[in-house]
């Protein structure tokens, strides 16, 4: 069976990247960029997994999430939030909405792969380590 990932990102490159990523990793699929096609896509490509933006123009990631998971057909449907907030509480607050994994951008390529591939495989999702930001400075308390 081949398994087909629903890729929701509004942003052209970040579509790119998931598009070149999913055929790298020998998934199918199908793309849009407005939540607001969601549900009728998936009841119609019936995809594995849903790879969505949480902010997208004309509807909000996680109110897409709470359409999905209401539907009778696709609330079972694994759902990964790839999102740029990653303020403290995101996190939980994503996970809390539906989503079964959460990944902020930019992403890492293989801790995505690993996401995906155990979603996919119906076991739990491994938990995204904060990042360090780059220009961060440690300070040793004095």
């Amino acid at each position: 069976m081949t398994r087909k990932v629903l890729i929701v990102e509004d942003e052209p490159q970040n579509q790119f990247l998931f598009e070149t990523l999913m055929e790298a990793f020998g998934y199918d699929y199908v793309t849009t960029d407005d939540g607001r096609d969601v549900v009728a896509l998936s009841r119609s490509h019936k995809p594995s997994l849903i790879l969505i933006d949480i902010q997208l123009p004309h509807i909000s990631g996680l109110d897409v999430v709470a359409q999905v998971r209401a539907d009778r057909d696709l609330k079972s449907t694994p759902i990964i939030a790839v999102t740029a907030f990653a303020m403290r509480g995101d996190a939980q607050r994503i996970l809390e909405a539906g989503c079964d994994a959460y990944m902020s951008k930019p992403i890492s390529i293989e801790p995505f792969r690993q996401t995906i591939d155990a979603l996919l495989d119906g076991t739990p999702a491994p938990l995204e380590q904060p990042k360090r930001h780059p220009f961060a400075v440690s300070v040793a308390n004095q």
